[in-house]
C-alpha cells in the first residue's frame, strides 16, 4: 500500500499526490534523507503523525461566522434554563489551533455562564495544532473581523502577537483524537448537547462523510444540537439529521427528533391556492405595488415555516406558488433546491440551485450546496470551481470593500 493510501485510511482525507509529495519532500528534508533513500513511516509511529501534521492545514480564526456562535449560545441559555442544576458539555471537532472552543469560550464567559455550566471538549487529529491550541498564542491573522473588541477584552499583546486570557482555558480541555476512529476519542461520559464538527466533510469522500456522520449522531445527545459547514449540512441532512430552520441550515438536529418533535404539533391544513383572478379585457396592467411585494415576501415566509417543520410537499407547493408569480426570485429556487434534496432527490435539488445562481451568481448558501452536491456525484474540478466562488463570496461579505 502507498503512503498516500495509508494516509487517507488514517485520516479520511482525500488528499492530492502533490499534496502527499510536498509533505514527504519536507520531512526527509528535515531527516537529511536523500531522494534515493527510502522513506515509509508506518501508521501508530512519531515520523508517521509528523507527517499527517503536514498534510492537514487548518484554517480558522476566531468568530468565524459569528452567526454560528450567536446560535450557538442561544441554544446553551435555552439548555440550561431546561437543564438546571447540570453541566452542560459541548464539543468541538476538528478544532484546529483553539480558535473555534475559543471563540465559544469567549461567548459564554462574555454572557456570564461559567465554566462549572458549560465545558467545552475540543479535539484534533494533529499534534501540531493542538500544541499550538494549549499554547493560546496568535498572530494578527487570527483575528479578521471588523469588530475586535474581543480581541482587547480577552487577549494580552505580547510583541506581534496575542496571548489567550487564562480566564477562557478554564473552559477547554484539548485532545488529541480521530473522528473515523471512536475508540481514539478520550471523551467518555455521557453524549454532547452541542456539537461543532466545521468544515471537514469537505476533505472526505463519501465514505468517510458516512462514517463521520455516524460518528457525530453516536456523540450528540438525542435532543442536541449540531453545528455543520454550509456546504456539509446537506450531506449530514442525506444521514440522520435536518435543519432546525432554513434561516441557519447549518444548525442540526438529529432527524428522529425532528419527526418527534413534529408530530405533536399537527399543522391546520392549508387552504387551497387561489388563481389570481384575469384582468378585464382591454385594461392596462397595475404597476407593481407593496402589497404585491408584501404578498410575495408573506409567500416565501411561509415556505420557510413549513419546510422548517419537515413538511416538504407543502413546502414544495409553496415555492411554486410563489414561482409562478415571480419567476425570476432567486431565494425561492433556493429552498425548492433544499426541499428536494432532503426528499432525496439530488438532480432535481441541482436543476433548482443551477437555476438560483442563474438569476443570483453570488447566492452563497446555493455555491456552497450545489459544490456539495455534484462532489458527491464525482465532479471534482466543478465542485472546486463553486467552491473558489462561494469563498470569494464570503470574503466580500466579510470585506465588503474587497476587490472581485
Amino acid at each position: 500500500m502507498n503512503l498516500g493510501q495509508l494516509l487517507k485510511d488514517s485520516t479520511g482525507l482525500v488528499l492530492s499526490p502533490d499534496v502527499v509529495e510536498r509533505a514527504v519532500r519536507e520531512r526527509m528534508l528535515r531527516l537529511g534523507l536523500d531522494a534515493g533513500q527510502d522513506y515509509a513511516p508506518l501508521p501508530g509511529t512519531a515520523e508517521f503523525e509528523a507527517l499527517v501534521d503536514l498534510v492537514i492545514v487548518p484554517e480558522s480564526w476566531m468568530f468565524r461566522d459569528p452567526d454560528v456562535f450567536d446560535t450557538a449560545l442561544r441554544f446553551v441559555r435555552r439548555r440550561l434554563l431546561s437543564h438546571p442544576g447540570r453541566q452542560l458539555r459541548l464539543l468541538t471537532i476538528p478544532c484546529a489551533g483553539g480558535e473555534e472552543p475559543y471563540s465559544m469560550a469567549m461567548a459564554l464567559a462574555s454572557n456570564g455562564i461559567a465554566p462549572a455550566q458549560c465545558r467545552i471538549d475540543a479535539v484534533d487529529l494533529s499534534r501540531a495544532c493542538l500544541e499550538r491550541a494549549r499554547l493560546g498564542r496568535y498572530t494578527r491573522n487570527a483575528f479578521r473581523n471588523a469588530d475586535l473588541a474581543f480581541r482587547d477584552r480577552w487577549f494580552r499583546q505580547e510583541g506581534d502577537d496575542y496571548l489567550i486570557d487564562d480566564a477562557l482555558r478554564r473552559y477547554v480541555r484539548f485532545s488529541q483524537g480521530n473522528l473515523l476512529r471512536p475508540a481514539t476519542l478520550p471523551i467518555g461520559g455521557a453524549r454532547y448537547d452541542l456539537v461543532f464538527c466545521r468544515n471537514l466533510l469537505i476533505y472526505f469522500d463519501d465514505a468517510g462523510r458516512a462514517a463521520a456522520s455516524a460518528a457525530i449522531e453516536a456523540l450528540l445527545a438525542d435532543d442536541g444540537l449540531l453545528l455543520s459547514g454550509h456546504a456539509e449540512a446537506p450531506a449530514f441532512c442525506r444521514r440522520g439529521f435536518s435543519p432546525q430552520s432554513l434561516r441557519h441550515p447549518y444548525a442540526l438536529h438529529k432527524e428522529s427528533m425532528a419527526t418527534v418533535r413534529r408530530r405533536p404539533r399537527p399543522a391546520a391544513p392549508m387552504p387551497p391556492a387561489q388563481a389570481p383572478a384575469p384582468a378585464p379585457a382591454r385594461q392596462a396592467a397595475a404597476p407593481a405595488s407593496a402589497p404585491a411585494s408584501t404578498s410575495l415576501a408573506a409567500l416565501l415566509a411561509e415556505a420557510r415555516r413549513l419546510a422548517d417543520a419537515g413538511r416538504l410537499p407543502d413546502a414544495e407547493r409553496a415555492c411554486q406558488e410563489i414561482l409562478a408569480l415571480q419567476p425570476e426570485l432567486a431565494e425561492a429556487w433556493f429552498l425548492l433546491g433544499l426541499t428536494s434534496e432532503c426528499a432525496g432527490q439530488p438532480r432535481v435539488a441541482e436543476r433548482h440551485w443551477r437555476r438560483c445562481l442563474f438569476l443570483q451568481p453570488e447566492h452563497y448558501e446555493a455555491l456552497c450546496s450545489l459544490a456539495l452536491l455534484i462532489e458527491q456525484r464525482g465532479d471534482a474540478d466543478d465542485a472546486a470551481l463553486l467552491r473558489r466562488r462561494a469563498a470569494r463570496v464570503h470574503a466580500r461579505r466579510r470585506d465588503p470593500g474587497a476587490r472581485r
